[in-house]
């Protein structure tokens, strides 16, 4: 089985068709939350994902939020108006669709897990080791995948905890035997904070248990001017261009 990982699309087509443009050839994808929300194209989106052959969906906090299920109060300013927008652009039957979400974590096989923010709580970031050590001791699969952050991370536990280190050029190799266990977040589609700005995104094949991170340029000029015309806050724009 070969899956495709995206997180944290936020209403980024363009982001968005350019991963499912490179992403080549899989068998199914793995969509981890955050599908609304600081972009422009939310049904647009809404309606690509839902049109994949074959995915596994989990719900983030945005997705609740522009769906009903919950209000702003945790929101930022920038969060907070881009939200509001989203809930009001959004269609009556996309909103049920989002509400409908199933929330994490979803076991997907006996290799794979999925979260959107940590298996222990769905809502939780994780941003260091001692998040990491938390989420690991629920996990329930050698590899439990996340997003929320918008951030590439890798942890790895074995007899000790560690970072996994540069993840994005070099695959991950998950043991066959169980002797390690591995949390990670293959970064942001719509809007990654990690200083690179273009669209990130996984590969997973159980055939030969390893997990690849890409990125992918999009059309970050189209993006922008799409969130300038419909209104959004400007810095919403500008910050897709440093990734952060």
């Amino acid at each position: 089985m070969r899956y495709l990982v995206i997180s944290d699309v936020h209403a980024n087509l363009e982001a968005l068709d350019a991963v499912l443009a490179a992403a080549g050839s899989y068998d199914h994808a793995l969509v981890l939350g955050d599908l609304v929300g600081y972009g422009a194209d939310p049904n647009a989106v809404i309606d690509r994902v839902r049109a994949l052959p074959a995915a596994t969906f989990i719900r983030g906090n945005h997705d609740k939020v522009g769906a009903g299920l919950e209000n702003t109060d945790g929101f930022n300013y920038l969060a907070r108006h881009a939200i509001t927008w989203t809930i009001n652009t959004l269609t009556a039957e996309r909103r049920q669709w989002l509400a409908a979400l199933p929330q994490g974590p979803v076991v997907v096989d006996d290799l794979v897990e999925i979260c959107h923010g940590a298996p222990f709580d769905e809502d939780v970031y994780i941003f260091d080791d001692l998040d990491a050590m938390r989420a690991l001791r629920v996990a329930r699969r050698p590899l439990c995948l996340f997003g929320h952050t918008h951030v590439v991370a890798g942890y790895q536990v074995t007899k000790e905890m560690r970072s996994v280190g540069d993840i994005q050029d070099t695959p991950i190799h998950i043991p066959p035997d169980g002797t390690a266990r591995f949390l990670v977040n293959c970064g942001a589609v719509g809007q990654p904070r990690d200083g690179d700005p273009r669209a990130a995104y996984g590969i997973v094949d159980t055939s030969t248990q390893t997990l690849s991170l890409a990125r992918v340029e999009y059309d970050l000029a189209a993006a922008q001017a799409k969130i300038v015309a419909a209104g959004l806050p400007e810095v919403l724009a500008q910050r897709l261009a440093v990734g952060r």
